[in-house]
């Protein structure tokens, strides 16, 4: 059986089949079966060249969809990820609130009366029973008395034990708590002579105006740097019910809530501003910082019936460990304020004197001349300030 050649690929599109076939010729058979020749063309992927030319770019192409094979209907489907949980945002900082008020416990009078009417009691007492002894004697033992006049002398004689057993002497500035079975009674006031019941338990307070002074407290400032300072405090016992009932010991509670309420407001603020510009307050306006401590410190000790008229600054100074070196930071920056103002001045007055030669015609100058001259009088004046600077 005869092959055909393969055709060859010419600049045409269409191949020609060319050669010599060997052996028998094609269409004549060749003993009794005959056998037709038949061309065997290799298969090739057509290639896309894409449009060579404009005109070709007009005309569709086919595009071939693969389709995807069809999915496992056994297989699970794949459940999408669960997202990540977002971060949990910051909460703000809770601003401290002051201790709430008891409504329940307040200040208010006691039943008491002067003195002397219950010394005119006693008196008035005492007298009858002495008229009673001497209008019917002594009793024996072995004798009693009467019924009306036993009952008359031992009424005497607890009227005068009433009278004075509830007898006080109240000062000025001082006022006395009543309890009775820890049962708030109310409050005296009044000075002099004073007559209460006998049965409650007195206590003294002291509701004068007292200032405390403390001692130097350890606080850091807004750049966390450590300071001593001291702190003057004036103060006094408004409501006497919540400051003895309300808290153990109330100058106590005040001690500590000033060294709280120093450190809450010192944080807050600089020490210094060694900048040249206008920073912001600073811990030595003394006014700004006395009065945010007096804000803060009254609204904390109202609830104990102390009313703060003052608490002010009386010394802040560095800490010793760091004191020589915030020193020497503010040397440097009164020394940088201090070569900043001269040279301020100096460059006015430069420019002034260039600007009154020029318009006097004294000097003509290009600007290499006149550069050159604003040089030499900064250099001589700047030198002339540091002079006398050091003269003095």
């Amino acid at each position: 059986m005869a092959v055909a050649e393969t055709p060859k690929r010419t600049g045409d599109r269409t191949g020609i089949a060319t050669g010599t076939g060997t052996g028998v010729a094609p269409g004549i058979a060749t003993g009794a079966t005959a056998f037709p020749v038949v061309p065997v063309r290799p298969y090739r992927d057509p290639v896309v060249l894409g449009p060579l030319f404009r005109d070709e770019g007009d005309e569709p192409t086919e595009t071939i969809t693969v389709p995807a094979p069809p999915a496992t209907p056994l297989a699970p489907t794949p459940s999408p990820p669960a997202p990540a949980p977002a971060p949990a945002a910051p909460r703000a900082p809770r601003r401290t609130l002051p201790p709430a008020l008891d409504r329940q416990l307040a200040e208010r009078p006691a039943r008491s009366c002067s003195g002397w009417w219950a010394l005119l009691a006693a008196g008035t007492a005492g007298a009858g029973a002495a008229w009673l002894v001497i209008r019917y004697g002594i009793p024996r033992p072995a004798l009693t008395l009467d019924a009306w006049p036993a009952a008359a002398l031992a009424g005497c004689v607890l009227a005068v034990a009433l009278a004075l057993a509830g007898l006080r002497r109240g000062s000025t500035g001082h006022a006395m708590v009543l309890t009775l079975f820890g049962r708030y009674r109310g409050t005296i006031r009044r000075t002099g002579l004073v007559w209460s019941a006998p049965f409650p338990r007195r206590a003294r307070v002291d509701v004068r105006l007292r200032h405390w002074r403390s001692e130097p407290l350890a606080v850091v400032d807004a750049e966390g740097t450590a300071l001593h300072a001291v702190v003057l405090v004036v103060w006094r016992v408004r409501d006497t019910a919540r400051a003895l009932l309300s808290v153990d010991d109330h100058s106590n509670y005040l001690r500590e809530q000033v060294e709280s309420t120093a450190a809450r407001v010192f944080s807050g603020m600089p020490a210094d501003s060694f900048g040249t510009e206008a920073g912001p307050e600073t811990l030595r306006d003394t006014e700004a910082v006395g009065d945010a401590l007096t804000r803060l410190l009254a609204a904390e000790c109202r609830a104990v019936g102390i009313e703060v008229f003052s608490a002010r600054p009386v010394r802040i100074e560095y800490a010793p460990e760091v004191a020589g070196a915030m020193q020497r930071r503010r040397i440097a920056a009164i020394d940088a304020r201090h070569r900043d103002s001269v040279l301020t001045s100096v460059i006015d007055a430069v420019d002034d004197t260039v600007q009154r030669m020029s318009d006097r015609g004294l000097v003509s100058l290009d600007d290499y001349e006149r550069k050159a001259l604003v040089k030499d009088l900064t250099v001589a004046f700047y030198t002339a300030r540091g002079t006398a600077a050091e003269a003095r």
